[in-house]
């Protein structure tokens, strides 16, 4: 059975400061023109950043699209100041965010975030051996961010509870709680 779809055209509707927006007309594999939009985000990276005493660091912040507070995992987009490298924009990241750094960094899985509509490919991180860092890096201007430390228990119970929404997150806790604790 064939998949692939063939662009017939192209055309860039909205270029702005975190993603771009491209308006494809397709051909199927059937033969019929169909419209696609697509949603281009850089690559970004997120971590599930474990303190020494089994708890792990979220970030309460405000989320424009969803007009509401979040509870996330540090995560941040690779930039041009990460030269490309996912592993550098995790270290930064976590530096930026939660003024830690991890004595080991590693990673967990690469994943598409939202398939259907977007491009962005986020490679989620475990930090552990957490401390603080040597030299804080400026964080973002546009961000304010208030970090608490949960429980496995106290996390699992939050999603339940639809306190915590966001799929990377929600994945980050999962996988924790299948990692062996011993």
């Amino acid at each position: 059975m064939q998949f692939e779809e063939r662009p017939v055209s192209s055309e860039t509707v909205f270029r702005g400061h975190l993603i771009e927006v491209e308006v494809q007309t397709v051909l199927t594999p059937q033969g019929r023109q169909a419209q696609r939009e697509i949603v281009h985000h850089a690559p970004a990276v997120a971590l599930l950043a474990l303190t020494a005493d089994k708890q792990m660091i979220l970030e309460k912040q405000w989320r424009a699209p969803i007009a509401k507070t979040t509870l996330e995992i540090p995560a941040g987009k690779v930039d041009s100041r990460d030269q490309a490298s996912a592993d550098h924009a995790a270290v930064r990241e976590l530096n930026e965010e939660t003024r830690y750094q991890a004595d080991r960094l590693t990673k967990i899985a690469g994943f598409y975030t939202s398939v259907g509509c977007m491009d962005e490919y986020m490679t989620l991180y475990l930090a552990t051996g957490l401390r603080p860092v040597d030299h804080e890096l400026p964080q973002d201007a546009d961000e304010q961010l208030a970090l608490q430390t949960v429980t496995l228990d106290q996390a699992l119970a939050m999603i339940d509870r639809g306190e915590i929404e966001d799929a990377k997150t929600i994945m980050a806790i999962y996988y924790w709680r299948g990692m062996k604790n011993d």
